[in-house]
C-alpha cells in the first residue's frame, strides 16, 4: 500500500488522513465535527496513544505494521463512511471510553458534558447542589449506557436504571456496564420507556431519545445510516416520543427531582405546544437550545400537557455557553 510505504510519523497521517476525509467529502458529527479531529482521534485511538493530547506524537516514527493499519483504516473510514467509532470499536465522552458499535448509536449525547460540569455539584447555581444527595436515577433509550455509567460515577450514592427498547443495544451497553465494574449499580432493563418501572420512583431521569424527524431521516448522510434508525425517528416532527416522556415524567420523579432531556432542534414546536412549561435550557460548547430541564414541580404544575395560552405568559429561561 503506497500510503504506508511513503508515510512515517504521526503527523504525516494526521495530514493525509485530514486530506483524504476532505476528499472524499465525509460527514462528522459521531465525537468529532472536524476533519482534523476525527484524523486525530483515529490516529491516537488505533495506535493505543490518549486520544486528548496530540502534540507529543506528532513526531513519532510508526512501524510497518503501524503504518499498514493506520492506512487500511483510513481508507475504510472514506470507503465504507462507517462512524470512526464503529471502525475502532470505541469512543470517548468527557475522557470516559465506551465499547462502540452498530448495536447502538455512537456515544456523544450533550448530557455528557453537562453532567460533567458546574450544574450537578459545581459552586454557584446548580440543578443538583449536592450529587451525592441523588439516591436514584433512570436513563431512558440507554443505547450503549453511557449516560447511566456516567451518572453512577457523578452520583456516588445512586442506583441507576437503564431502560432501551432494543435488546442488541441493551447487550451493547451490558459490556460497558461489567468494563465500568458498575454491574451493582447500574441495571439494564428492556421495554418502551417506563413501562419496565412501574411504580418506580427517581431524583433524576435522564434522557437522549430519539428525536429526528421524518423530513431529516429521510435525508440522513451515509455515516448515519450506519447507526440503528430506531435510535433516531421521532415521528413527524422528531417530538412523539418527547411528548411520551414529559406525559409520564410527573408520575415517576419525587418531589425534588428533575428532568434532563435532548432534542435537538425541537425547541420552537415544544415552546409553542407546552406554554406553561418553564423550560430550563442548557447550552454546551456544541449546542444552544438542544437540551432542557424542568423540575417536579414544573411537570406536576402545569401536568406537562400542551393548553392554549398566549406566549407572553411562558416562563423561558435560558443559560449561556458554559466551556467544557
Amino acid at each position: 500500500m503506497a500510503a504506508a510505504d511513503e508515510l512515517g510519523t504521526v503527523r504525516d497521517f494526521v495530514r493525509y488522513a485530514v486530506s483524504r476525509f476532505n476528499a472524499a467529502e465525509l460527514t462528522f458529527g459521531h465525537g468529532t465535527t472536524t476533519a482534523l479531529d476525527e484524523a486525530a482521534f483515529i490516529v491516537l485511538e488505533s495506535l493505543h496513544l490518549p486520544v486528548d493530547d496530540l502534540a507529543p506524537w506528532l513526531d513519532a516514527r510508526l512501524t510497518l505494521e503501524e503504518r499498514t493499519h493506520l492506512a487500511a483504516l483510513i481508507d475504510r473510514r472514506c470507503t465504507t463512511r462507517q462512524p470512526a467509532a464503529y471502525l475502532l470499536g470505541r469512543t470517548y465522552i468527557r475522557g470516559v471510553p465506551f465499547r462502540s458499535d452498530s448495536r447502538a448509536i455512537v456515544p456523544r449525547s450533550f448530557i455528557g458534558e453537562l453532567l460533567a460540569g458546574e450544574l450537578f455539584g459545581g459552586e454557584g447555581f446548580a440543578l443538583v447542589p449536592e450529587p451525592e444527595d441523588v439516591g436514584r436515577v433512570l436513563d431512558l433509550c440507554t443505547g450503549s449506557g453511557c449516560l447511566a455509567i456516567l451518572a453512577a460515577m457523578i452520583f456516588p450514592n445512586a442506583r441507576v436504571d437503564a431502560v432501551d427498547l432494543s435488546p442488541d443495544a441493551l447487550a451493547l451497553a451490558a459490556e460497558n456496564v461489567a468494563e465500568h465494574e458498575m454491574g451493582e449499580r447500574v441495571r439494564l432493563l428492556q421495554g418502551d420507556l417506563f413501562a419496565p418501572v412501574t411504580g418506580e420512583i427517581y431524583d433524576l431521569i435522564i434522557t437522549n431519545p430519539p428525536y429526528v424527524d421524518a423530513e431529516a431521516m429521510a435525508e440522513l448522510p451515509e455515516e448515519y445510516r450506519h447507526e440503528p434508525s430506531l435510535a433516531f425517528a421521532g415521528g413527524p416532527d422528531g417530538l412523539d416520543i418527547v411528548r411520551r416522556i414529559l406525559a409520564e415524567a410527573p408520575r415517576h420523579l419525587s418531589a425534588q427531582g428533575g428532568l434532563i432531556c435532548e432534542i435537538g432542534t425541537g425547541r420552537e414546536i415544544l415552546e409553542a405546544e407546552y406554554p406553561n412549561l418553564p423550560f430550563l435550557w442548557l447550552d454546551t460548547e456544541d449546542s444552544e437550545g438542544e437540551v432542557f430541564w424542568l423540575t417536579a414541580a414544573d411537570l406536576n404544575g402545569t401536568a406537562a400537557l400542551a393548553s392554549p395560552a398566549d406566549s407572553s405568559t411562558s416562563d423561558i429561561r435560558v443559560i449561556s455557553r458554559m466551556p467544557r
